[in-house]
């Protein structure tokens, strides 16, 4: 995956190709002192104000016509507290840049999502996430955060600062960009670990049936199932005590790049060419990938390349209804005709305490649904959402969905919260979007 570029007419797209926007001007500041003079200036010309990192989101959550901030020159750790166990990092900072340079030294995050090439703060942001019993998201991991706010004045939060810092603390970890410009994040880390992985394929069914006892016997359990099959390839990640055996060179070529991305890029093309194939494609794709286990340190075990494009909608569930979501997705797909080339994707967080996040106050299972890009998704995505909605779904917010700020209400206790919040920092909406608009209201 690469970071996102503006056109030759100032056109700026995103990962996805489902969002494009023609920005009045982008700024690229180099200190937060540049950035908020950017902000100020911005409000003087009546402009909006919006952050974009490295364009993952698959929703219009960065877009705008006004200023357009990249956070490229916002780079590098700052510090590194030992005896606290913790990194303060610039925003900007790509996290796979922010792993090789903890790896270095001696120190990894405890969770991470599958892919690194977001920036931290857009990660975050966002809720980026990956899977665990006990580790949650990314933005579960910050311990302090600083942001220029609408007024331009820069703001530091944590959960140990005062009331109003703390509320903000508890919104911005995952604040959309609703809540001011992101500059700097302090994670919680730890000395570097091993993690087993231990990759294999698995019916569906068995799966279904042994579900919380896999979540229960394993630290990070995931599996993706695949449409028009009855087989899944799970994956189970646990904390070892050595020795280190890495994927080898040659395994991992032919597995991660000419099976997982080159091969399945080509299925991709044959399956969008003749949809009718779909069904047998994914059965031959179901059983290409044999089982294998390996250890190493925890960046190059929880992520993993993904260069085939494509279009993604997931949603957060409760845990206990997982199980209960799945069949009725799958059944969902056997009755409709629908030809689903790409797997699903099935992943767990326990409880957190952030405003926002989609595990908010319970413990949480996320179902991805994806086409492939340049596919036709809209009926695929409107009966998943449907059932996703069924269950008081949260739907990730750099994921396409259709809710609004009325459902959100709803399926967040603390939502009033939020919006109070912004109402405080952001009176007059200088970091609003019509996403925004439609996700959190006027």
């Amino acid at each position: 995956m690469s970071s996102t570029a503006s056109g030759k007419n100032g056109t700026w797209r995103n990962w996805g190709g489902t969002v494009a926007a023609r920005p009045a001007r982008e700024v690229a500041p180099a200190s937060v002192e540049e950035l908020a003079a950017a902000i100020r200036r911005a409000a003087e010309d009546g402009l909006k104000v919006k952050a974009v990192g490295s364009g993952h989101s698959f929703t219009s959550i960065a877009a705008t016509d006004g200023v357009l901030v990249r956070p490229q020159l916002l780079t590098g750790i700052r510090h590194i507290d030992r005896e606290a166990g913790t990194v303060t990092v610039e925003a900007g900072t790509p996290l796979k840049r922010l792993n090789v340079a903890l790896a270095r030294e001696g120190l990894s995050l405890a969770n991470m999502g599958d892919i690194m090439e977001q920036t931290v703060s857009g990660a975050t942001s966002t809720g980026t996430h990956g899977t665990g019993r006990d580790s949650a998201s990314i933005a579960a991991q910050i311990k302090a955060l600083e942001l220029v706010t609408a007024d331009g004045s820069v703001l530091t939060c944590s959960e140990k600062g005062t009331d109003e810092e703390r509320a903000v603390f508890a919104a911005a970890r995952i604040g959309l960009g609703a809540l001011g410009v992101v500059t700097a994040i302090t994670f919680a880390v730890e000395p570097i670990f091993l993690l087993t992985a231990r990759e294999e394929p698995m019916p569906l069914a068995r799966v279904l049936a042994e579900f919380d006892e896999l979540w229960t016997e394993n630290e990070h359990f995931e599996f993706y199932w695949f449409p028009h099959t009855g087989s899944t390839n799970t994956k189970r990640n646990n904390r070892s005590a050595g020795p280190e055996k890495p994927v080898g060179q040659l395994a991992g070529w032919f597995e991660d790049e000419l099976l997982s991305n080159g091969v399945f890029q080509v299925a991709q093309w044959v399956g969008r060419a003749a949809p009718a194939t779909i069904p047998a494609i994914a059965q031959v794709s179901s059983k290409a990938l044999s089982a294998r286990t390996y250890t190493d340190i925890p960046y190059k075990v929880f992520t993993s390349p993904r260069r085939v494009r494509f279009v993604e909608m997931e949603y957060a569930v409760p845990r206990e209804a997982v199980v209960e979501t799945l069949r009725e997705l799958k059944a969902m797909v056997e009755r409709s005709g629908l030809r689903v080339s790409f797997p699903v994707e099935v992943r767990t967080a326990p409880a957190d305490d952030i405003t926002l996040s989609t595990a908010s106050g319970r413990d949480t299972a996320y179902i991805a649904v994806h086409m492939v890009k340049g596919t036709p998704f809209q009926r695929y995505f409107t009966s998943a959402e449907h059932i996703f909605t069924a269950h008081e779904g949260r739907p990730h917010w750099g994921k396409i969905h259709t809710r609004d700020a009325e459902y959100f209400a709803g399926v967040y206790p603390r939502f009033e919260e939020f919006t109070a919040l912004r109402d405080r920092l952001d009176p007059d909406r200088l970091f609003q979007n019509d996403y925004l608009r439609r996700v959190l209201g006027a």
